[in-house]
């Protein structure tokens, strides 16, 4: 059976960074830094407005030449994320990942945000599933060999 998104959250947690949009860049940058986290989710009161990355701080600031102190969060944000329920599964996740060229997920529920899960925490998932069913095939290998 696949992995689920919920499956991850109640492994690792639902806890998840966020700004607001007239938060700066550096102080986004300097909750990255203190959480080593490499995004925060951007929110207007319980609405997902957006999420900002490493990425965005990269290509939309330092190649622009702007001062992360004077420059607000959401005018930088990529808006209209892509989220996942926490019934996806892990390969829809890698899919939606792999297509859109993203590295983070926001978990939404019923329209609440509820967690965010990473390109990492999908791998560490899938390569979970890999070891158990090796683990399986091993045992039944091994099994099969011994009677």
């Amino acid at each position: 059976m696949a992995a689920t998104v919920q499956q991850i959250l109640q492994t690792k947690g639902n806890a998840s960074y966020a700004v607001t949009p007239d938060t700066t860049v550096l102080q986004a940058l300097q909750l990255m830094a203190e959480r080593n986290i490499s995004a925060v989710l951007v929110m207007e009161g319980e609405r997902l407005a957006g999420i900002f990355t490493e990425r965005d701080y990269a290509r939309k600031v330092v190649l622009k030449g702007l001062a992360s102190k004077d420059t607000k969060v959401g005018d930088l944000m990529t808006p209209n994320v892509l989220t996942v329920s926490p019934n996806h599964t892990i390969d829809e996740c890698m899919c939606i990942i792999t297509n859109n060229h993203v590295r983070h997920l926001p978990v939404v529920d019923h329209g609440k945000v509820v967690g965010l899960i990473s390109i990492g925490d999908a791998v560490k998932s899938v390569m979970e599933q890999q070891q158990a069913t090796i683990d399986q095939l091993s045992g039944y290998i091994s099994g099969g060999l011994s009677t």
